[in-house]
């Protein structure tokens, strides 16, 4: 399958590193125009070298701008005032007792695994139902499925993003847009190595720490390893294309297997 995104552009929040930069490079690599988001000029300059080094010619616009916040949105709105691909990437997560976490860590994960997709929906969606076409992908996890006991504040975010996806599918219904979540896996980045730490022995080896992770914390992956960011970013390149133009109002899960289910 040919996808060409040539003459689109796509934002993806929180593309610096890990599976939004895999994203991006992805989208890139397809043609689009992608604006690279991260919340410092620095991290964002240092992200668009190492992408435009893997895709030689591609147009990126730096997007250095905090969409957890008001001001934030605006300022990537600003920077891309007409956005076509729109992927939330963006999250937080981290493993807790449940008991302990205050409300305001509560409000925290919501602000930043709901609320800024929201928003920027609400900013994007209205010109992409204008033009007859776009795409809205917000990135969500297993764990709104499956929620992990020591990861409940995140989990429910994820459940919640879900509902969102749905709901807008239903806003954009006849518009040429299609909205639809990616439900992510265990997946294998820099903030999932430091995750992993937490749970097994810090003495151990990256190739057995991951194993041993996965065997007591993970035990219904039918892969049995962490995803790689590129498979996610798969996905996401093929909902971006006109060939996914069917697809909307879904949940698609790249998950290795690990929801037991039998449906998307």
């Amino acid at each position: 399958m040919h996808i060409d995104l040539t003459g689109r552009t796509a934002l993806v929040t929180g593309s610096t590193q890990g599976i939004g930069a895999a994203i991006a490079t992805g989208l890139a690599r397809a043609g689009a125009r992608v604006g690279i988001n991260g919340r410092t000029k620095e991290r964002v300059d240092a992200a668009i070298a190492k992408i435009g080094a893997r895709v030689p010619g591609c147009d990126l616009v730096a997007v250095a701008a905090d969409v957890t916040t008001e001001e934030g949105a605006r300022a990537a709105a600003d920077a891309l005032p007409r956005v076509d691909v729109l992927v939330n990437n963006l999250g937080i997560f981290g493993s807790a007792d449940p008991l302990e976490i205050t409300d305001a860590e509560w409000r925290r994960y919501f602000e930043v695994n709901v609320l800024a997709a929201v928003r920027l929906i609400r900013q994007f969606l209205p010109g992409m139902a204008e033009r007859g076409w776009g795409r809205v992908q917000n990135i969500a996890s297993d764990s709104a499925v499956a929620i992990p006991a020591e990861m409940i504040h995140y989990g429910v975010s994820k459940t919640a993003l879900l509902s969102v996806t749905r709901g807008f599918a239903k806003q954009a219904a006849g518009t040429g847009v299609t909205v639809n979540s990616v439900i992510a896996g265990p997946t294998h980045t820099g903030g999932v190595e430091d995750f992993v730490y937490e749970l097994v022995d810090r003495e151990l080896p990256w190739d057995e720490a991951q194993r041993e992770f996965m065997r007591l914390h993970r035990p219904q992956s039918l892969l049995q390893r962490l995803i790689e960011p590129e498979e996610i970013a798969n996905m996401v390149v093929y909902l971006a294309s006109d060939q996914a133009s069917a697809t909307t109002g879904g949940a698609l899960r790249v998950d290795g297997g690990y929801v037991d289910s039998i449906l998307p």
